[in-house]
């Protein structure tokens, strides 16, 4: 290999590493504001309704043959505009409904621009999938540029993640040959977890019922922050006086 092979090998190498940097740095960027988006909604509403997340980059090698696949031209540019499952985001709620509030708050972020929706909870896919799905495009500010990297969010309860876990495996065993009456089994396993989610959020919805109707006022002169719990003074009150009259005028 002569020297000139090598330099280019070395740019080449350079060029690939940052491509990927720029996804990871993507990646970054949404879990950061996926835990600010969290903390402010437990401390609003006394509730966390992510239970975790989980971020993944594909591998080269796994982004080459999905782009031969597709039959695509073997560059950058072409990974890019056709890949976009690069960076992957799985966050995996308790209940249902909370699936729609993190999509929600997603919507608002006025940086973050969602380029596609496939919601496989309302139309799940015929082995009993179910997930939502986002393709979001979020920015990331490079030494020199910025940049609009795709990411693919997943959002799922519990038990939809346990399923697709299993279903994974399951395939991986049997190399994706697995037997028809397994797979019948995997659908009514997929029709129990939905079952059960529905159950959930209704048992939800009742114990949101309870905890409103026994909420106190006088739990409503306190804050906490970061596990540190603050007293606000009676005087304190007044800014809403102030604020009412300010608005009113």
């Amino acid at each position: 290999m002569n020297q000139l092979t090598i330099q280019q090998m070395k740019r080449f190498r350079t060029e690939v590493t940052r491509f990927m940097m720029l996804y990871k740095f993507a990646l970054d960027e949404m879990e950061t504001k996926i835990d600010i988006l969290q903390e402010e909604f437990q401390f609003l509403h006394e509730y966390n309704p992510i239970e975790h997340t989980k971020s993944r980059l594909k591998s080269p090698e796994s982004i080459l043959n999905k782009l031969q696949r597709k039959g695509c031209e073997l560059s950058l540019p072409s990974i890019r505009a056709h890949i976009k499952d690069i960076a992957g985001l799985r966050i995996t709620c308790s209940f249902l409904s909370d699936i729609y509030i993190i999509r929600e708050l997603l919507q608002n972020q006025t940086d973050l621009r969602i380029l596609e929706e496939k919601d496989y909870i309302r139309q799940p896919k015929a082995n009993g999938y179910q997930s939502l799905h986002l393709l979001v495009e979020i920015p990331v500010f490079m030494s020199d540029r910025e940049e609009r990297v795709c990411i693919e969010v997943q959002i799922r309860t519990i038990a939809m993640d346990f399923w697709a876990s299993l279903e994974h495996k399951i395939y991986y065993k049997y190399n994706h040959g697995v037997p028809a009456p397994l797979l019948q089994e995997l659908k009514e396993a997929a029709d129990a977890a939905a079952a059960l989610d529905r159950q959930m959020e209704r048992l939800h919805q009742e114990v949101d019922k309870v905890k409103e109707a026994q909420a106190k006022s006088s739990e409503l002169n306190r804050i906490v922050i970061k596990n540190q719990e603050f007293v606000l003074p009676a005087a304190f009150f007044k800014l809403i006086d102030d604020s009412s009259s300010g608005s009113n005028g």
